[in-house]
């Protein structure tokens, strides 16, 4: 270790003493000097000590001898006040040093409050909250700063709680079935090698399930992380690719899968939008209602690519909406009645890709049931005008049409 770790660190109060202590002693030496210069100046050789104090001599009527002594006289004086005035000096110093002291400690008692609380707020109870009070000063900047902190921290915990929480549900639940359908299996002594082949189908099928839940978890992980790199892509290539892998869906479903697609580049993770546009279009597809349909859309609209997919369905309360965009949500059984595939995280994915890519998510109920769910991606710096400001058709594929 070495010798300067073992010294203790200065605390800030003394630090300010000591800037106080230091101004103040090179302001009163300026001023010191500044005196004795002006002194010196203003009296050359006049003065003469006596019994009765400094007097006034003319020094032309002084012989040699006489001169010599009152410039003695004037080398006694001038260093007099120089001795008093570095004795006042330093008397001062110390009182300076002293209030100092004082007034640092009560300028960063607030500070030290602030410290403590927020100290005890981050080991016991992240509900509290400074809530200082006083001027609008810095101090109360400070503290507004960090209960703002505070909030975004315990909405990220309570977050990451549910989170857990859910997921290990989610995974715990078919573990079991996939345990309980072993043992009942191996506990039948009638078993056949139909029925213990039925029992396997049924276990590799929880499996699948449970291969697509940890799929959409790590989805989810990657797109909270955020993006490593953004690579131009155009929206409606990602939806035409998707809608063809989709349509076979939405016809085995008995619903409508509509498309109107025009060029509209955009940058960043093409694999995490082509899987945004993919829970779009699954969540359009799953939750809908016998002979409805999804309506999927690419505009380029002030200065944006915007994707937009709407879809009929049952009514969804707006205050809904929010709780919806969280990891394991679902609203109500109706809604999943007809398809119990959903896993409860394909919006939260969405919401969660839209903010690494720094885009906007805009989720309106429809009137008549359904969602209208609209994406707006920032253009590229590199794009050329030519590709959107005519509006120029990638793709256009008319309703009801194939795609």
């Amino acid at each position: 270790m070495s010798p300067r770790r073992l010294l203790p660190r200065p605390t800030v109060r003394l630090r300010l003493t000591l800037l106080y202590g230091g101004v103040f002693l090179a302001a009163s030496a300026a001023l010191l000097t500044v005196t004795y210069v002006l002194v010196d100046a203003r009296y050359p050789a006049p003065i003469a000590l006596g019994t009765g104090g400094a007097i006034s001599v003319k020094v032309d009527r002084l012989g040699g001898a006489g001169k010599l002594q009152v410039a003695d006289q004037q080398d006694v004086f001038m260093h007099r006040l120089m001795v008093e005035s570095g004795i006042a000096l330093a008397m001062m110093m110390v009182v300076a040093v002293a209030l100092g002291w004082l007034i640092a400690g009560r300028i960063l008692r607030p500070l030290r409050v602030v410290t403590a609380t927020a100290r005890q707020i981050s080991e016991d109870d992240l509900h509290r909250r400074l809530d200082a009070g006083g001027p609008n000063d810095e101090l109360k900047d400070l503290a507004d700063t960090i209960d703002g902190l505070l909030g975004r921290m315990e909405e990220a915990f309570e977050a990451q709680r549910r989170f857990v929480a859910h997921a290990s549900h989610e995974l715990h639940t078919p573990l079991a079935a996939e345990k309980a359908m072993l043992e009942v299996a191996l506990a039948d002594p009638d078993a056949t090698v139909e029925s213990l082949r039925t029992t396997c189908e049924e276990v590799l099928e929880v499996g699948r399930q449970q291969e697509r839940l940890i799929e959409a978890l790590l989805t989810l992980a990657r797109s909270q992380r955020g993006l490593d790199h953004r690579e131009p892509f155009n929206l409606a290539a990602v939806v035409t690719n998707v809608l063809q892998t989709r349509q076979p869906l939405a016809e085995a479903k008995g619903l409508r899968l509509d498309a109107d697609v025009v060029s509209a580049p955009a940058a960043g993770d093409r694999r995490l939008a082509e899987r945004l546009v993919i829970n779009l279009v699954d969540n359009g597809l799953r939750h809908n209602v016998a002979g409805g349909e999804v309506l999927v859309t690419t505009r380029v609209r002030d200065g944006e690519a915007v994707l937009t997919v709407s879809n009929t369905g049952p009514v969804v309360p707006p205050e809904q909406i929010d709780r919806l965009l969280q990891p394991f949500q679902r609203l109500a059984a109706g809604r999943t009645g007809t398809d119990s595939d959903g896993l409860g995280l394909g919006l939260s994915i969405v919401a969660a890709i839209v903010k690494a890519h720094g885009a906007a998510l805009r989720v309106r109920p429809r009137p008549g049931g359904g969602l209208d769910i609209e994406v707006a991606f920032a253009l590229p710096a590199t794009a050329r005008p030519g590709d959107h400001a005519n509006g120029r058709v990638l793709r256009r594929i008319r309703r009801g049409a194939r795609v």
